[in-house]
């Protein structure tokens, strides 16, 4: 499905919208914030960091945890994020390589197929040895990039070929005739070959594409042979731009993105935000939402480097972020937002190096919470918050609204 209805939640939501609006919504989200604890543990990351100010938000506000998509099922960034913003991503679907290419603000053309793309290191043998290639320098990753746009992949097709940070790059087709329905060659372990791209449906132009996405990789991993660790090319997420309401026709929110990395932006220029993007630390982030205070009613500021020491199974590094993220929460907490949300898109626990199923840790902050026993955050700790054990995702953002004063009574 491509977002052809409108769940009947946000329907609700979108007939009590107050006119006139209400207080600002700050939504800061550390990536793959839930954890759970490392071998010789008896705490989770996030319980093992020391963090004052979240710890206060907790005492005053409502805690709980959120299932991202549902019951066991892990969720990518994408879809993630999209329930965040009160997208059903069962219903919304979209592919990595929309957001990647929204995110670096490439045109997408229509029909063009965008594809997320790992630079990865290959062993002797063609398996996968490090799906990152050791997160090469994005400047490395620039010139790499460069050499791929040399592919001839024949009469009417054109390739794009941009790096998006570090070992992330972005694949684009542009020509007649082609699909997003087209598997990933990125198995997403190691140890084993790249995958073969076949079509994900019988439409002959998934097809078509699939085999032009076999001869990109062939040629890329020639390409790169020479450059180890960088010798190889994964390729994920295939798929096209699609149309969706924007986040201020569903909820009536003119929305700003905060972020680092060119995906996160993406996802909120899909939903019609604009984006900032900052470099360094959390602090930049907030002193880019100061800046921007007095123009928007929603913020999302999105702090990468917590699923990324999570995935590379870095515990104290990943302590150390929720640290640093916690000692600059005062030049948030100094503009007084009506309402803070702080939490993750998913768990990213360093002790399985990668996004799990496991529900996540959640604050909301408002003048308007009623207490709950909770007095830390933490994973544990959350499980007796007011939000519950297990609220949907897609809840976050219309309980914001409520709290920010944005909705009026339903029915008579």
């Amino acid at each position: 499905m491509n977002g052809e209805r409108t769940p009947p939640a946000a329907e609700l939501v979108r007939e009590v919208l107050r006119p006139g609006g209400g207080g600002r919504i700050v939504l800061l989200v550390l990536d793959g914030l839930g954890g759970l604890p490392a071998a010789g543990r008896e705490q989770t990351e996030l319980e093992a960091a020391r963090t004052p100010h979240l710890d206060a938000l907790a005492a005053a506000g409502i805690c709980g945890l959120h299932e991202p998509v549902a019951p066991g099922i892990t969720p990518g960034s994408g879809p993630a994020h999209l329930a965040l913003f009160g997208y059903d991503p069962a219903v919304y679907r979209v592919g990595r390589g929309v957001l990647s290419a929204l995110g670096l603000g490439f045109e997408l053309e229509p029909g063009d197929v965008a594809a997320r793309g790992n630079l990865c290191t290959l062993d002797g043998e063609g398996r996968i040895a490090d799906r990152r290639a050791g997160r090469p320098p994005t400047q490395k990753a620039a010139e790499l990039c460069a050499l791929l746009r040399g592919i001839e992949l024949g009469p009417g097709i054109e390739l794009f070929v941009e790096p998006e940070k570090e070992h992330r790059v972005l694949v684009v087709l542009r020509g007649e005739g082609l699909s997003g329905a087209v598997s990933d060659t990125d198995p997403q372990r190691t140890g084993v070959p790249p995958l073969s791209p076949a079509a994900a449906s019988t439409d002959p132009a998934a097809a078509r594409t699939a085999e032009l996405v076999r001869r990109l990789t062939e040629q890329a991993h020639r390409l790169l042979a020479p450059h180890a660790p960088a010798n190889g090319l994964l390729l994920r997420g295939f798929s096209q731009r699609p149309r969706w309401p924007s986040l201020e026709e569903r909820f009536g929110l003119r929305g700003l993105g905060i972020a680092a990395y060119p995906m996160y932006r993406g996802v909120a220029r899909l939903l019609g935000m604009q984006v900032a993007s900052y470099e360094g630390s959390v602090r930049a982030a907030f002193g880019l939402l100061a800046q921007r205070w007095q123009e928007f009613d929603f913020f999302f500021v999105h702090v990468k480097e917590t699923d990324a020491a999570g995935e590379d199974g870095d515990f104290e590094r990943k302590v150390a972020v929720i640290e640093e993220v916690d000692a600059a929460l005062p030049q948030l907490l100094a503009l007084r937002p009506e309402v803070l949300v702080v939490t993750g898109d998913h768990s990213t626990p360093a002790a399985l190096r990668s996004h799990s199923w496991h529900p996540v840790p959640v604050v909301l902050s408002a003048a308007s919470c009623r207490p709950d026993p909770v007095r830390t955050f933490g994973e544990r700790a959350c499980l007796a918050g007011a939000l519950g054990p297990r609220l949907a995702a897609t809840s976050l953002l219309p309980l914001a609204l409520a709290h920010a004063g944005r909705l009026d009574k339903f029915g008579a």
